[in-house]
């Protein structure tokens, strides 16, 4: 899940960064559009606005001035520049003809002129004077050549043209002026300014010096900054510019007839700003997207993990031991994995049966050659004593030494069986000692001090044989005085602990280390197998934790203790062991200790 959220995450900003920028760039172009529509239409009204003038003008110079003499008593050029400013007095301040020497000739409304005006000098005439063809619109400026009796000053835009008229009957050159009332102008500004968004617009002649400007009085002052003077040189179209660090697009449009731009600036903060909203949908999209692809992504996700994780718990069940059933369903890949497992798991439980049948034959084949060599030796020296008696003519011992003999095989042959109880292993051992009292002529005594109570376990069979063999041949046999040999036994930390103790010639150190770990030593006398057979009988039997140990000193005496199991001697406890299943799981019944648990 958390694949899939990260992956859905990463395309739902992705997709989301696609759409703000197609919206940015959509929203960017929208906005130029709009701002290039409303400047032609605010174009197309200015310029209404001033063909309106040099409609007033082309009808006082054509109408009026042409047609009539300035020395005419009728005053007919005086009536029809009135007749044309009262029809248009809503856009004009005033109407005003001059002469040649820059002297008034009539003016509109009748007003007097103020002293030494110096009309001459002002740019509106000088423009006229020198380009007689045209039309020249000024710049805003302070309406300043008649008294006004109200003494308020008025901005107009003049609107100046080189004339021919006729004064008394002679011919001459004049300027026609048309002052505009700004205003009109300023209004058509403001109406398209009235947006707060940073977005602005101003209007400037073909020399860069404006004519409107937001921050007019500002710019004037010099608080503020336009690039009017490189706007003014822009051909109509849109543009990319850096004014005071701050990107902006510049829109351009001509004013018709005069020349003057009408220039649109959007700071690229407007674009940011407007793309508020966008913002914020895109955002709430991307949200709602997320919850539902989170949904979506649970339930893939749950769907996908479902069986590989049932699966994951019944072979974890079965790794515990708890051995289930293999888990298998959910998608054809994950059932076919469950099948692979189960048959891995099932192939896997046949060689392990297979191997434990084997090394439980392998180990009973140890075990029984082990036991091989231990009976011949037997018979061999019990044979060779009893045809010695009989040689000898001491039938009575024979006899005593045969029956002792019936009995020990007897018990060692015990119908097959390996495991045998305690008790049986005691009287086994006292048929043993018997024998050999009889052939040593009792001069060494012998002892049995074995509790009871582990008389009821069960042992592997011939285990103190080789040990009192050993006793008597290599601790009390060359002995003046005669030996003495102790066989206890008891319980102790759930395990049966056997003895053999002695009070012969003993042993060195390095000879009770050698003792179990060095059987092809060649021994002085016995059989050759002795300590080291019993020991990995038990081992093979009961496990490494259970065995012989030695302790013997030079002319004190040799201990050797057998330690076991403390298991019942039952017929199931048998077949486990004559079985070899001790290590294999099976568990053992009625033992009187936790010797099985530590085998």
């Amino acid at each position: 899940m958390a694949a899939f959220s990260m992956l859905s995450v990463f395309i739902m900003l992705a997709l989301g960064f696609i759409m703000y920028l197609r919206f940015s760039v959509s929203f960017r172009q929208e906005i130029i559009q709009s701002t290039q529509k409303l400047m032609e239409q605010t174009g197309e009204n200015m310029e209404d606005y001033l063909v309106s003038m040099r409609q007033v003008s082309d009808a006082v110079y054509y109408n009026v001035i042409k047609e009539h003499d300035f020395s005419s008593p009728d005053n007919d050029i005086q009536r029809g520049m009135n007749l044309l400013y009262e029809a248009n007095k809503s856009n004009l301040r005033s109407i005003a003809v001059y002469n040649h020497y820059g002297s008034l000739m009539a003016a509109e409304p009748v007003a007097l002129q103020k002293e030494d005006p110096n009309v001459t000098r002002q740019g509106w005439y000088q423009k006229a004077a020198g380009e007689m063809e045209n039309m020249h619109f000024s710049i805003p400026h302070i309406q300043n050549l008649f008294d006004d009796a109200t003494h308020r000053y008025y901005w107009v835009i003049s609107l100046s043209r080189m004339i021919e008229l006729t004064d008394h009957g002679v011919p001459q050159t004049g300027v026609l002026l048309v002052d505009m009332d700004y205003s009109g102008i300023s209004r058509l500004m403001k109406k398209i300014n009235a947006s707060d968004n940073g977005q602005y617009y101003y209007l400037c002649d073909g020399n860069g010096q404006i004519i409107y400007h937001t921050r007019q009085i500002q710019i004037s002052n010099g608080i503020a900054r336009e690039n009017n003077r490189s706007a003014a040189a822009y051909k109509d179209g849109v543009y990319d510019e850096i004014f005071e660090n701050s990107r902006r697009k510049v829109i351009v449009n001509t004013i018709s007839y005069t020349g003057w731009k009408l220039v649109g600036v959007i700071p690229y903060t407007t674009f940011t700003h407007g793309m508020f909203n966008i913002r914020y949908f895109i955002v709430v999209l991307i949200l709602l997207m997320a919850m539902m692809l989170a949904v979506v992504n649970r339930m893939i996700s749950v769907r996908i993990s479902r069986p590989i994780l049932k699966l994951d718990h019944s072979v974890a069940e079965y790794e515990a031991g708890k051995k289930p059933e293999i888990y298998i369903g959910g998608p054809r890949e994950i059932r076919h994995l469950g099948c692979s497992i189960q048959n891995s798991y099932e192939q896997i439980e046949t060689l392990m049966k297979t191997i434990v049948i084997e090394q439980n034959e392998r180990r009973k084949s140890e075990l029984d050659a082990l036991q091989s060599q231990i009976n011949p030796h037997f018979l061999y020296n019990t044979l060779d004593s009893i045809t010695w008696m009989v040689e000898a003519g001491r039938n009575d011992e024979a006899v005593v030494m045969i029956s002792e003999l019936a009995r020990l095989f007897r018990i060692s042959l015990s119908k097959g069986r390996t495991v045998i109880s305690i008790k049986e292993e005691m009287q086994h051992a006292q048929s043993y000692m018997n024998i050999q009292k009889v052939r040593y002529k009792n001069f060494f005594s012998v002892t049995f001090a074995v509790d009871e109570a582990v008389y009821s376990c069960c042992t592997v069979k011939l285990v103190l044989q080789p040990i009192l063999e050993n006793a008597i041949n290599y601790g009390v046999r060359g002995m003046d005085d005669g030996g003495e040999i102790t066989v206890s036994g008891k319980k102790q930390d759930g395990a049966v602990v056997l003895s053999v103790s002695d009070n012969g010639v003993g042993m060195t150190e390095e000879e009770v280390a050698m003792l179990l770990t060095d059987s092809g030593r060649i021994h002085k006398k016995g059989s050759g197998v002795g300590l080291v057979n019993v020991n990995n009988r038990i081992q093979i039997m009961f496990g490494k934790a259970y065995g012989l140990s030695v302790e013997s000193e030079p002319d004190e005496g040799t201990t050797v203790w057998i330690r076991i199991p403390a298991v019942d001697d039952t017929e199931e406890n048998r077949k486990v062991l004559e079985k070899g299943n001790l290590f294999g799981g099976e568990s053992l019944h009625g033992n009187t200790g936790d010797g099985d648990g530590e085998a």
